[in-house]
């Protein structure tokens, strides 16, 4: 298993309703309620989020494939929008999308080009097979620490906290093993890629450090 994003999307709210901090590889942006919902419309609300993904991916896919194919399509318009429908106690939610494109293109190109944008990566996920995993920290979870050292550097594993297994063992194998006793030898991999591969742990169970610096500050 390997995430798609090194670094999780992490999101906070106080007690400013429902004001939501969301935090990403590249900074932070407000997400928000509209105000007949209880917010105050300082950011787009998740539904917004949900539709400006699916049309940012809708337009970069036809974006690579026009300039691939070499065809004279200087703009793309996306609208894009969603409802409910219930039937037999089913609910389905649909996402319907207008796209508008301006140069000259066939009658063949525009179908093609509906091919391509109903294959963008975003529409998969929401055509497809979803699941939405939930996790719960707790105190508890970090009480138990388990360290393996080379030497120079030292990995802190936290077993209890350790409920997104995979990347690690999937990116860098030869160190995490689930098959092996110890699970983490950390003689398979040099000391900067060993930290490098930590750093990408998603919940943390994962820290490491030089031991030198630990020794400086004793």
């Amino acid at each position: 298993m390997q995430y798609k994003l090194d670094k999780p999307i992490h999101g906070a709210i106080g007690t400013d309703k429902y004001q939501v901090t969301i935090e990403w590889r590249n900074g932070t942006f407000v997400a928000d309620e509209p105000v007949s919902s209880g917010g105050k419309d300082t950011g787009p609300d998740p539904y917004t989020l949900l539709l400006s993904s699916l049309a940012t991916c809708t337009l970069v896919t036809l974006r690579m494939y026009i300039d691939r194919k070499g065809w004279d399509v200087p703009g793309i318009t996306v609208n894009a929008n969603m409802f409910q429908a219930k039937k037999d106690d089913v609910i389905t939610h649909v996402f319907d999308r207008d796209i508008q494109f301006s140069g000259e293109l066939t009658p063949e190109q525009k179908d093609r080009l509906l091919e391509i944008a109903a294959a963008c990566p975003v529409s998969k996920i929401l055509e497809g097979n979803v699941k939405v995993r939930n996790f719960l920290f707790r105190d508890e979870d970090t009480e138990k620490k388990l360290n393996y050292t080379n030497g120079d550097v030292t990995v802190v594993w936290k077993p209890e906290f350790c409920k997104h297994s995979g990347r690690c063992v999937t990116q860098l194998p030869l160190v995490f093993n689930l098959q092996q006793r110890p699970w983490v030898n950390m003689s398979g991999a040099d000391s900067e890629r060993i930290l490098e591969q930590v750093k990408r742990c998603p919940t943390g169970a994962l820290t490491a450090f030089h031991n030198n610096d630990e020794e400086a500050k004793a």
